[in-house]
């Protein structure tokens, strides 16, 4: 079967280009590498090195779109809100509209716990959905796309609605930014917030894992998924394992507040039971992913 992925050479998107050709699938690639990057893209892969706002030949033949190609940064959607509109809202609706062109039967899109807002938890995909980043805002717009284009046009749509996923080739996130700060001084850390946010986090092969067992399971022509694990970890608890992992103390210094940035959630913990009752669960806990994604960072140039 022949699968784009775009954004596949981004995080997510380039370990799920991986374990799509490793289970025998035709697999193209299409990523402007602003924020992706060329040594993740697999070899077996056909790459084309292009924005996903001009493509349009390039999914010819294809049966399913992974669609993973976004602005992935929460906090800084509140500095430049249009660019969470242009790359994602705009991004996915020039999208959709070519795969209803060439008549693609299916698109799966990566969007996120975000588009939930504040809300109690654990949470389920049947919470309301009130968006307080405009990152969030801009996943839910997406999302309201492919379900208006899947009943509109007959296109099969996932949404995958993704917890703080981290593991190998991430660059972004909590835990990145801790080892960043840490290897410029290992004596003292800054904390956004007071360190009590507490959200769940989900390994890189259990994302992928979850993503297309969601989306291979589905049964109705829309759906939304959310993937995660049922553990949530605060802020704290990160830097402290992570300071042992390294042997190192430093001093903590905390910037305030209850949130690190205008639009973080505090507390995060999504509900997944629905996929659990469809068979599938995480295998990696949070100390062991932790523990491989430090081995990854200590390894990168």
């Amino acid at each position: 079967m022949k699968c784009i992925v775009t954004g596949g050479a981004g995080f997510i998107g380039s370990h799920l280009a991986d374990e799509l050709i490793k289970r025998g699938h035709e697999v193209v690639v299409i990523d402007n590498l602003i924020s992706g990057f060329r040594e993740y893209i697999n070899p077996k892969s056909k790459f084309i090195e292009k924005d996903v706002n001009n493509i349009s030949t390039e999914l010819n033949g294809a049966e399913v779109v992974y669609h993973f190609a976004a602005d992935p940064n929460v906090r800084f959607s509140a500095d430049d809100p249009k660019r969470s509109f242009d790359r994602n809202v705009r991004t996915t609706f020039k999208l959709l509209e070519e795969c209803r062109k060439k008549d693609i039967k299916k698109v799966v899109f990566a969007s996120t716990s975000t588009v939930y807002g504040e809300v109690p938890v654990p949470t389920p995909e049947t919470e309301l959905t009130i968006p307080i980043s405009n990152y969030g805002a801009s996943k839910l717009a997406c999302e309201s796309y492919i379900s208006s284009f899947s009943h509109s046009y007959g296109i099969k749509g996932t949404s995958l609605r993704y917890a703080n996923i981290f593991g190998d080739r991430s660059t972004h996130g909590v835990m990145h930014d801790f080892y960043n700060k840490l290897k410029e001084n290992p004596h003292q850390l800054e904390i956004l917030g007071n360190g009590k946010q507490d959200k769940s986090y989900l390994y890189i092969n259990d994302c992928v894992e979850a993503s297309l067992f969601a989306s291979d399971n589905q049964k109705s022509n829309y759906d939304f998924f959310n993937i995660g694990s049922s553990e949530k970890v605060t802020v704290d608890k990160i830097a402290k394992l992570m300071c042992k992992y390294l042997k190192i103390q430093p001093e903590f210094e905390y910037t305030g507040g209850e949130r690190g940035w205008v639009g973080d959630v505090r507390i995060m913990l999504l509900s997944i039971k629905k996929l659990e009752k469809m068979g599938w669960k995480p295998k990696t806990d949070f100390e062991t992913g932790l523990k491989r994604y430090l081995d990854w960072l200590k390894k990168r140039k």
